[in-house]
């Protein structure tokens, strides 16, 4: 751990901080997976033998913390990761036997009504989550009373508050940033259908400076300057987190 020491944060992540910071960066598809779930779960109930549908799994980190973690029975799903090279990495952390890799898009799910006592999704919500009519869908697939939990890059003000997207921002990613929301964006999203009731909306702490740490530690990893690191530098959090949401079905 010692080749990365601002990944191993046991006084903020005790949980994390036990996984190999080189192990979650050979995982990269975006902001540290890790923290950005522990902070999630600190809102949650989950136990051993419920069924978790993790969606937008990416290349595993996820699936294998909830299932070494909680002991929960894990659904990886993902569009762009294949299902091998995702059972590989759960095989290689001795998940095998709790974590099924599914190759799945994300409104077209293979899954029955009802069929998860809680759904996740890590840094990857902002694909094709904000439309208006995917919270309905989404929900048919938990059980009644079953959890949702979302870690989805967050605005402190609405894009549309503000009337364009800050230069330092568009300059890195362009128009992706206006499926960037606030807590409160969240909040009516997903209670306005009456179909959920949020447990939690709120900003990552310093969730500016976490993305910070880890965009430079890949930056160290691959040898590859990121434009991340500029945007984030240049934004010192007046306007960047994570928005960290939890909802349980009606």
């Amino acid at each position: 751990m010692s080749s990365f020491p601002t990944l191993h944060r046991p006084d903020v992540y005790p949980r994390s901080s036990a996984y190999d910071p080189a192990w979650v960066l050979g995982l990269d598809m975006g902001p540290h997976p890790l923290w950005l779930l522990e902070h999630l779960c600190r809102e949650l109930d989950l136990r051993p033998g419920m069924r978790v549908l993790d969606l937008g799994a990416g290349k595993g980190a996820t699936s294998v913390f909830l299932a070494r973690e909680f002991g929960v029975e894990v659904f990886a799903a993902d569009l762009w990761v294949a299902p091998d090279n995702a059972a590989a990495v759960h095989a290689a952390a001795g998940v095998a036997d709790r974590v099924h890799a599914v190759r799945a898009e994300a409104h077209d799910l293979p899954f029955a009504k009802d069929h998860f006592d809680a759904i996740i999704s890590v840094d990857a919500f902002e694909y094709f989550g904000t439309a208006d009519g995917y919270l309905p869908y989404l929900a048919k697939f938990l059980k009644p009373g079953g959890q949702l939990a979302v870690a989805t890059p967050g605005m402190t003000t609405e894009i549309r508050e503000l009337g364009a997207i800050p230069a330092h921002i568009k300059n890195c990613v362009g128009w992706e940033a206006i499926a960037w929301h606030t807590p409160e964006w969240w909040r009516f999203q997903w209670e306005i259908t009456d179909l959920v009731t949020v447990t939690s909306a709120r900003l990552q702490p310093d969730g500016w400076a976490d993305w910070l740490l880890w965009v430079k530690a890949v930056a160290e990893h691959t040898g590859a300057h990121s434009p991340v690191v500029d945007m984030l530098e240049a934004d010192q959090g007046e306007f960047l987190s994570f928005t960290l949401l939890t909802a349980r079905k009606n």
